[in-house]
């Protein structure tokens, strides 16, 4: 609910504060007073797109302040909750519109954008007028409208839910058939690569155990022969020979060298042992430099193999076989690519045939509410003189969506027999404010969270047909709360609390005020609005009827 509305430097305003009450609030005032004023600075501060021009001449800057007040569960919160702002039972809306043009908003004391406001606004107000593009005569609502009026909210999420299956069964399959796709694209390649790298077979850890053995063998040819002949020179007659001679010489002259000689012997000992073990050493390395040419041809052409193999695919020679690995996977994918698509298309047909039974479920139903709101607004439009006219909730077929595969769409026909058309092309100014009256009499159901606001609804009509308006908007207000801008006097005798606009010139300066009327202000300003300009006993006494009835 609209709580207060505080306007500085707007327009003709200097400074105003109003103060709301629940119910159905009435302004009135002479034309050209600046009722319009409040409701271009209503909109200035939810965020709407309006005029630019909105700081008084003189002024810096100009501001508006609004108070709310949110009951639990109120669907703002969901927008400040969002968008990071701090909430309570208390919203607090200002903005500031600098001479030069700049705007600066906040919530609640905490800076926010524009875009916030309006999301904001959308949950605090609507604004109903002749010229109403945001609410009733926008037929991009009009759907949205016919399934809060039946109720179609656990419909709606059964068919959402459905709409999300199917959109992601049929992005399984896409993505599926496109993986296929681009397989079987290259399929002789993968089978002729995974049979070359199973005939290859390469282990990791083998380039670098080729390249070493190669390197040996081509190695082995430069060296064998210096171990060949050192070999030769440990052995037989060479070195070990003459040790042993040595040995042989020492040990008969031994007994008679008084034990002289026992420790050059038994170095001599152990000489001829470590002889024997390098003479096993050089005899190994000599055999393991004995090689067969072919080896080493064998030895180069698989390391050349491994090697051009690992170019070929750009990876490590090491990874080869991580490689093969995954082009086998790729060709499993491929040979088991047509089961999982077979049983993705199966899962997209139960997802569009769940989806096909839970929009046709809402579908069959809206048609039905579209009868019964189709009565329930002729019921309405009797009373406001406008019997002979027909509403029509048109609902046909579209492209399926999230929200079913319905258009929706309001059509009238003012006399019997006139062709039907959109609210806003067949109606005239009066007949289109009774048009959206009834209907927002019809779809007001329990929705009390939000503030209405008609502005000049009344205009072109009168007599019983202003009273029977007066009297919708005030069982509208019951329980909520409703603002009227009207010149109707029947309208405004129906208000439960009452403002005059009013405009005067000050030093030289116009300004627009507001002023709450008590008892006895209410009955001449419905007066002036029966009478004019003069106010007869006769105007007061048709006023306090208005008042009484």
């Amino acid at each position: 609910m609209l709580r207060a509305l505080d306007i500085r430097d707007l327009l003709i305003i200097d400074r105003l504060e109003l103060s709301f009450q629940p119910g159905l609030n009435v302004l009135t005032g002479e034309t050209g007073a600046g009722k319009s004023i409040l409701l271009d600075s209503l909109g200035f501060v939810l965020g709407w797109r309006g005029r630019a021009d909105l700081v008084r001449q003189g002024a810096k800057q100009g501001e508006v302040v609004a108070e709310f007040d949110l009951p639990q569960g109120h669907p703002a919160f969901g927008v400040l909750q969002e968008a990071g702002l701090p909430a309570g039972d208390e919203l607090i809306l200002r903005r500031v519109n600098t001479a030069e043009g700049r705007k600066t908003a906040w919530v609640n004391d905490r800076r926010c954008s524009g875009d916030v406001l309006r999301q904001l606004s959308e949950t605090l107000l609507e604004l109903h007028g002749q010229h109403d593009d945001r609410g009733l005569l926008d037929p991009r609502g009009h759907r949205a409208m016919l399934d809060a009026f039946a109720g179609h909210g656990a419909m709606l999420q059964a068919v959402r839910q459905a709409w999300r299956v199917r959109a992601e069964a049929r992005k399984a399959v896409e993505r599926t058939r496109a993986a296929l796709d681009a397989v079987r694209a290259e399929e002789d390649f993968l089978r002729h690569a995974v049979a070359e790298l199973d005939k290859l077979d390469p282990r990791p850890g083998e380039d670098a155990e080729l390249d070493a053995r190669r390197r040996r063998m081509q190695g082995a040819e430069k060296i064998r022969d210096d171990v060949s002949r050192a070999l030769q020179l440990l052995g037989g007659q060479s070195a070990e020979g003459a040790l042993s001679e040595a040995m042989s010489w020492l040990e008969g002259a031994s007994d008679q060298a008084d034990r002289m000689l026992d420790d050059p012997m038994a170095a001599l000992g152990r000489a001829l042992i470590e002889l024997g073990e390098a003479q096993d050493g050089v005899s190994r390395c000599l055999d393991a430099l004995d090689f067969n040419p072919l080896e080493l041809e064998e030895t180069e052409e698989r390391l050349f193999a491994i090697r051009a193999m690992a170019r070929k695919h750009d990876v490590l020679a090491d990874d080869l076989g991580a490689h093969a690995d995954v082009l086998r996977g790729r060709l499993a994918a491929l040979d088991a690519g047509d089961a999982d698509l077979d049983r993705l298309q199966a899962d997209l047909a139960q997802a569009e045939a769940a989806y096909g039974e839970a929009a046709g479920g809402l579908s069959a139903s809206r048609s039905a509410a579209a009868g019964r709101l189709d009565q329930a607004v002729m019921a309405e439009l009797a009373p406001l003189k406008m019997e002979r006219a027909v509403f029509a909730t048109q609902v046909s077929e579209t492209d399926p969506g999230p929200e079913g595969r319905d258009q929706v769409a309001f059509s009238v026909a003012t006399n019997p027999g006139a062709p039907s058309g959109p609210l806003n092309k067949i109606a005239s100014g009066g007949e289109l404010s009774r048009f959206l009256l009834a209907l927002k009499v019809c779809l007001r159901g329990d929705d009390t969270n939000r503030t209405l606001i008609f502005d000049e609804i009344d205009r072109g009509v009168g007599g019983a047909t202003a009273d029977a308006v007066g009297r919708r908007l005030a069982e509208l207000a019951q329980g909520g709360q409703v603002l009227v801008v009207t010149h109707s006097p029947q309208v405004a005798a129906r208000g439960g609390h009452h403002w005059r606009v009013q405009k005067a010139v000050t030093d030289g300066v116009t300004l627009s005020s507001v002023v709450p009327l008590d008892a006895q202000d209410r009955i001449d300003e419905i007066a002036r609005m029966v009478a004019g300009d003069t106010i007869t006993d006769e105007a007061r006494a048709a006023a306090r009827a208005l008042l009484t009835g």
